[in-house]
């Protein structure tokens, strides 16, 4: 049987992997990098704070919506953020329950990411509402006067879809970190952060009682949150699907959705790997093999999100639809083919890259493959709103869409509430899973040595 490459190389010991990722939150080798970082990501979000204080104050009518395109950048956003965050939970959920070991170099920052895009998406909702301290009545409260939220209502399904997420993401990342917490708890020196770490480590001192816990908890909550990838996005899909407007109305968009936010989740995990790996030195541990699986299931995700456009276009035409063919004739020569023909160029061309091995090993190459996908997903998100809402039944309601100076603000502003958190993470936390890493390292040393 031919060898395969080891995911973490066999030069490497239990203690240099234990060292190298505990002087992250420990000592921040990369002090400087990370506070420019920091102070760009307060920036941006104090920028959302003040975007959101103003539209709070004079109503959603600040952005660029009109009638007909009263969706517009909170909703397509809204669908983009979800989309981001759910190779966090690919990685670390369906990857821990196949057995596949590559994942544990990534699960950490990934499940982190997902959070903190999960955030972001859930915020957008309740900013499109323009009356935010009226969220509550989306929620099923007991309600005296026999008022209850319209469970037909999109926002409505908003509210579950998010928070349903929201807990199990938060839940999987906590549970995966406790071993971690510990291990940083018992090589910290200093008073302050063994009480911080102590408190968060909830008393783990690694007993086989401990260990068996914990890894029942872990894989169940994994269990739960497989099908929550799928299920989350299809919702979001059906917000679009189960109405009657052309270009939505389609049963291709809950599979189309789902395969679109792998895409664009797995090139956002490429991203933070690379930039990851290269400020803290951590090439040894998200290694080359890393970036090649991480490349080839993007490239895999983007093949099967391009069969999605085909046989959108193609259901069109074979529907015999005046509305549905005119929707696709508008995207491709309309007012606003520049969306769709630059996400097909931004999702699909320099995608092509990645079938040749140097490329995928390349972390430069990868970086900027990866943000062209990400960029291409925010098109393609914008897209499907816009042409397919912009153009009402009747002539007389025709209606351009261009985004106002806050539409812009408060997406600019909202990367500052995903950046802050994250960067507070990979701070204060164990941004790589030590336990998991020693794990595969022992197998694969184990393996070596029969073989």
């Amino acid at each position: 049987m031919a060898s395969r490459t080891p995911v973490i190389p066999l030069s490497e010991s239990f203690g240099e992997i234990t060292r190298e990722v505990a002087r992250i939150p420990l000592h921040m080798p990369a002090r400087i990098p990370w506070l420019i970082a920091f102070i760009l990501s307060l920036a941006l979000l104090s920028l959302f704070l003040a975007s959101i204080t103003y539209l709070f104050a004079r109503g959603v009518g600040i952005w660029g919506l009109n009638i007909p395109v009263n969706w517009a950048f909170a909703i397509h956003l809204y669908v983009w953020w979800l989309g981001l965050g759910h190779a966090g939970t690919l990685i670390s959920a369906m990857l821990l329950l196949m057995g596949q070991d590559w994942r544990n170099s990534l699960n950490r920052f990934a499940e982190a990411m997902t959070v903190c895009a999960v955030i972001c998406a859930g915020m957008e909702p309740i900013i499109h509402l323009g009356r935010p301290w009226f969220v509550y009545w989306m929620f099923p409260y007991p309600a005296t006067m026999g008022v209850w939220p319209q469970f037909r209502s999109p926002l409505e399904w908003d509210v579950w879809a998010v928070m349903t997420y929201l807990i199990v993401s938060i839940l999987f990342w906590y549970i995966g970190l406790v071993p971690d917490l510990a291990t940083v708890r018992d090589r910290a020196k200093r008073r302050g952060w063994q009480v911080f770490f102590g408190i968060f480590a909830l008393g783990w001192r690694g007993s086989a009682r401990h260990w068996a816990v914990w890894n029942k908890t872990y894989r169940t909550i994994a269990a739960i949150a497989v099908p929550l990838v799928v299920s989350v996005h299809s919702e979001v899909s059906l917000l679009f699907a189960s109405g009657q407007i052309p270009g939505w109305h389609s049963t291709i968009f809950p599979p189309y959705f789902v395969l679109g936010a792998a895409f664009s989740g797995f090139a956002m995990v490429a991203m933070i790997a690379i930039v990851m790996r290269h400020a803290f030195q951590l090439g040894h541990i998200v290694t080359e093999r890393h970036l090649d699986v991480l490349a080839k299931v993007t490239l895999a995700m983007g093949m099967m999100t391009a069969y999605g456009y085909f046989f959108e276009v193609f259901d069109a035409y074979y529907s015999g639809e005046a509305r549905e063919i005119a929707t696709v004739h508008d995207r491709f020569f309309g007012a606003y083919a520049w969306s769709y023909w630059g996400a097909v160029c931004c999702n699909f061309l320099p995608l092509q890259l990645l079938w040749f091995d140097r490329v995928r090993r390349s972390p430069v190459l990868l970086f900027l493959i990866s943000t062209s996908v990400v960029v291409g997903m925010w098109l393609e998100r914008y897209m499907i709103l816009v042409t397919s809402l912009y153009k009402d039944f009747l002539p007389s309601s025709f209606g351009y869409y261009h985004a106002s100076f806050w539409d812009w603000s408060t997406y600019i502003g909202m990367l500052g509430l995903f950046l802050t958190p994250f960067l507070l993470f990979v701070r204060f936390l164990p941004s790589i899973s030590i336990f998991e890493d020693k794990e595969v390292l022992a197998r694969e040393q184990e393996e070596a040595a029969r073989g």
